[in-house]
């Protein structure tokens, strides 16, 4: 009985697959047995009715505080956040955005600033 049984390579790639996931599904049912019997889980405790929340008065809300410029704590948040991405340069200057330039004038300070 030296010789092996078969020789192509298909069946014995099916035969080994077949085990393999017959072994897995074999490991999830005892995973799943493990789980149900398992002496470590504490006993479920009845959660006891909540008790009804009293009504209370929210005070009202102070207005919003409008700075000018910038919040040193936000020039640190992208400072930092510059410096993760790599930057390694000194940053002289954080604009704030306005929302009402086009996409041309907007490509138009970027070329102006890289030919400068």
């Amino acid at each position: 009985m030296g010789h092996p049984v078969t020789t192509n390579p298909l069946i014995i790639m099916t035969i080994n697959m077949t085990v393999v996931f017959i072994v897995l599904v074999a490991l999830s049912y005892l995973i799943r047995l493990i789980h149900a019997i398992d002496p470590t889980k504490e006993p479920e405790k009845k959660e006891e009715p909540a008790p009804a929340p009293v009504a209370q008065v929210a005070p009202p809300e102070p207005e919003p505080v409008i700075e000018e410029g910038i919040s040193p704590e936000v020039i640190a948040a992208i400072s930092a956040a510059i410096t993760a991405y790599g930057y390694s340069g000194h940053i002289h200057a954080v604009h704030i955005v306005n929302h009402e330039h086009t996409l041309w004038s907007e490509t138009s300070h970027i070329n102006a600033r890289n030919q400068g």
